[in-house]
């Protein structure tokens, strides 16, 4: 998601707003960095479950948060233009498979491959803008794509095994966001579009299941219920508060921070849950944190040469 720069200010609510936009930021990657926690809270109710109620209760709180900033009318247009609705269908299908995938690799004990993936996605990110955008990758660009991939390619050629969870979390959220960006998606009114196109199909499957008596919603756990409802909060929450980070501070600020989600999910994953963390993992991990430390530096390096002079780091 793009980040405007900001003219710095002597002010004293200017001097607030960089703290308040960290602040806010780094509760957002610290919600998606320990969300594990709290889809292993609700387990029993299996993926799919989860994933129904994710969008039913996002759909609700994302909704109140259109409605609070009065941008209603705009959701109303979006889903009145059959062209946008195609994109929509695009980044829906991206983003619900990218969801329900997190969910059963924290499920099933792959926190760790999980976490691999979204080290792996601002990578990904620049071999699409390569492929699809027409953007050109630099020297370091190309250096840092290709540590990745020698990194997946030891654990392919020296295990047998490829990183399926990993590759399809990164791959899934890497054109899920060029889609995003291609149509100048909205980040709130997109969401929302996005989930209620899943309204549907995530209600009646929930009908169901309550019908079967399989569901484990209102059935007779209050702390599951409340659990089941907080997915809507899970979800748009850290949202909302990426959104205040991103326009309060710097690209190269944000763009550092995101490796933190990633970080806490790899040490849960580790620390917590028990998954062995093993003489291969850490050299493709290894590979994978060489090339994020050199695309980080040459981020960082275009983001100074290109800010305007008085802009706030």
């Amino acid at each position: 998601m793009p980040v405007t720069a900001r003219p710095s200010s002597t002010s004293a609510s200017g001097r607030e707003q960089p703290f308040a936009g960290f602040a806010a930021a780094l509760c957002a990657f610290l919600a998606w960095g320990l969300a594990p926690i709290y889809f292993k809270a609700v387990g029993a109710a299996g993926p799919v479950e989860i994933l129904a109620h994710r969008v039913v209760w996002t759909v609700i709180l994302i909704a109140c948060v259109i409605a609070a900033m009065g941008r209603t009318r705009e959701v109303i247009a979006e889903l009145a233009r059959p062209r946008r609705l195609a994109v929509y269908l695009a980044t829906t299908a991206l983003i619900s498979s990218n969801w329900l995938i997190y969910i059963y690799a924290v499920l099933e004990g792959h926190i760790l491959q999980a976490s691999l993936g979204y080290f792996i996605n601002p990578l990904v990110n620049v071999l699409l803008g390569m492929l699809f955008l027409s953007e050109r990758l630099n020297r370091r660009q190309s250096l840092s794509v290709g540590l990745a991939c020698i990194g997946v390619g030891y654990q392919v050629a020296v295990y047998g095994a490829v990183p399926w969870v990993s590759l399809m979390l990164a791959f899934s959220f890497g054109f899920y966001a060029l889609f995003r960006k291609r149509a100048a998606v909205d980040p709130y009114v997109g969401l929302l579009v996005e989930t209620l196109l899943l309204l549907p199909a995530a209600a009646a499957y929930l009908i169901y299941l309550a019908a079967q008596g399989t569901g484990q919603f209102l059935a007779g756990n209050v702390g599951m219920d409340l659990l089941l409802i907080a997915a809507g909060v899970i979800t748009g929450a850290p949202l909302v508060l990426f959104m205040i980070g991103a326009q309060r501070l710097s690209l190269s600020t944000i763009g550092l921070m995101q490796y933190l989600a990633p970080t806490v999910q790899l040490l849960l994953a580790v620390a917590i849950y028990g998954e062995p963390f093993t003489a291969g993992n850490l050299v493709t991990f290894g590979f994978i944190w060489a090339a994020l430390l050199l695309y980080s530096w040459d981020a960082i390096s275009t983001y100074r040469r290109q800010r305007p002079a008085g802009y706030a780091v």
